[in-house]
């Protein structure tokens, strides 16, 4: 099976379980009084510094449209819209921020897509075992956020001289005109509510040094449109909310 394809598969099982928990995210309140670590904070990371370097990794982002009968199609028109709202979102974001952020070339790129692939699958496992339901919990973890891509991301490091880097994995789909007619006509003769479009996000945080996941965040929803400006910026702001500031 073609490894995208296993990537996208693996993404809907856990979109379906996430929304069944979680209608989007929402991050933990800890209880009064208490000083507790956020989920969405490896142990002993609070925020970044002045004068911290940050690599943006181009923007790993695919749109598809759901068929009479369920089926997710890829649809390359849609992904170039989102891929440039998704980027000027994240632009406007990258003005307003205190640390020094720096790029691929779209040539250097290419050369990294390793990485882009390996975020995305650790990236969805930490989805399922850290915020996913509890009986998907690792002991080994204790509740922390405690992953790490080993020396994998080193190359990035080497590359852009940048102490962290963000990564950011989008996949979103919208129900056909065939889709929603089916979902009328289902829903009027059984009851049945037929599922629909859905979109899933994570964006990742990752200390290029130690190869550790410093901060992580999930978007698991039946709602947002990519496909235009404004929504996806909301999509991002989502996303990328409690992202660790420079103090």
């Amino acid at each position: 099976m073609n490894p995208l394809r296993r990537l996208r598969s693996a993404g809907v099982l856990l979109l379906s379980a996430a929304l069944a928990a979680t209608p989007a995210w929402s991050q933990p309140t800890p209880p009064a009084g208490a000083a507790t670590q956020s989920k969405q904070l490896a142990p002993g990371f609070t925020h970044l510094q002045p004068g911290d370097k940050l690599l943006l990794m181009p923007v790993d982002v695919e749109l598809y449209s759901v068929s009479a009968g369920g089926i997710d199609e890829p649809r390359a028109d849609w992904t170039a819209k989102a891929h440039a709202n998704l980027l000027q979102a994240i632009q406007a974001r990258k003005r307003a921020a205190r640390v020094n952020v720096v790029e691929l070339s779209p040539e250097k790129a290419d050369d990294f897509a390793e990485q882009s692939g390996l975020h995305a699958a650790v990236a969805q496992a930490i989805a399922l075992h850290h915020f996913g339901d509890p009986m998907w919990a690792l002991p080994t973890k204790v509740g922390r956020l405690d992953w790490s891509f080993g020396d994998a991301m080193r190359p990035l490091l080497e590359t852009s001289g940048a102490r962290y880097a963000l990564f950011v994995w989008v996949r979103d789909s919208y129900a056909s005109p065939e889709r929603v007619a089916m979902q009328v006509a289902i829903g009027a003769l059984t009851g049945i509510v037929l599922a629909g479009g859905a979109q899933l996000g994570y964006a990742s945080l990752v200390d290029l040094q130690t190869g550790q996941v410093v901060w992580f965040n999930r978007l698991a929803r039946a709602y947002g449109d990519l496909r235009e400006p404004q929504p996806a910026r909301e999509s991002v702001d989502a996303l990328l909310q409690g992202f660790p500031g420079v103090k």
